[in-house]
């Protein structure tokens, strides 16, 4: 029986590295959602200025065709003039001149103001533009260095699958079916050792006739606390 224990520790262990493969492959693919999240973030933020620019152009337009129609009024307000038989009708179009000529210079300012914009931000896309095609590039090379960690990993893995199939084939279907029932819910804490009289699964001390019987070894022992598998290392007995 001693035989089955020695092979369930080793198959606990095969069970464990295996199982360390799922962190190690998530820790290689978080490289590639870091680089793929900045390649995202600089195009979200290319998108918002863009979109910026479209307003601004929109508003400058706005501008130019109000400046247009302000030129219009005050060509009809010229015409009016050379027809105005009173002072008090002269002083009337010249107060709307005046409003239309000062809404044409702050027209005029807006539309200066909104090309200077308009440019500032060309510029910012440009700049985001130059750092998206690096992280282009470093996805790229991210990506292809992700590939061969994750091929690496994948063949070792592969390694430990084919050495539990080897091993599962040398150990009792109802010793095997025990110890799965266990794993279940103990996980890589199926098959504890004991030191110092307690068991490494829930550190509980066991009482002396179980503690003999995991130094016998003749006999698959659980601990009377937690129901894991004992065994007792080399250095214990």
């Amino acid at each position: 029986m001693k035989e089955y224990i020695n092979k369930l520790i080793e198959l606990a262990r095969i069970d464990k590295t295996i199982d360390d493969f799922g962190p190690k492959i998530e820790e290689v693919q978080a490289k590639l959602k870091r680089a793929e999240s900045d390649k995202a973030a600089i195009e979200k933020e290319i998108a918002a200025i863009e979109e910026e620019v479209k307003e601004c152009e929109v508003k400058k337009k706005k501008n130019e065709l109000h400046l247009q129609e302000l030129a219009e009024k005050l060509q009809e307000l010229e015409k009016k003039s050379a027809q105005v038989k009173t002072e008090k009708e002269l002083k009337a179009i010249q107060l709307e001149e005046d409003i239309a000529k000062e809404q044409i210079n702050f027209a005029n300012d807006e539309i200066a103001r909104l090309e200077n914009l308009c440019e500032t931000k060309q510029e910012e896309i440009e700049a985001l533009k130059e750092r998206l095609k690096e992280a282009e590039e470093k996805l790229a090379a991210i990506r292809q260095e992700v590939q061969k960690e994750l091929e690496a990993i994948e063949a070792e893995r592969q390694e430990y699958f084919a050495k539990k199939d080897a091993l599962i084939k040398e150990i009792p279907q109802q010793i095997l079916a025990f110890y799965e029932k266990i794993r279940r819910w103990a996980g890589n804490t199926a098959v504890v050792p004991v030191r110092k009289q307690a068991c490494m699964g829930c550190f509980m001390k066991i009482n002396d006739k179980t503690y003999a019987g995991v130094i016998k070894g003749e006999e698959i022992t659980t601990c009377p606390h937690c129901g894991r598998i004992l065994y007792i290392e080399e250095e214990e007995q």
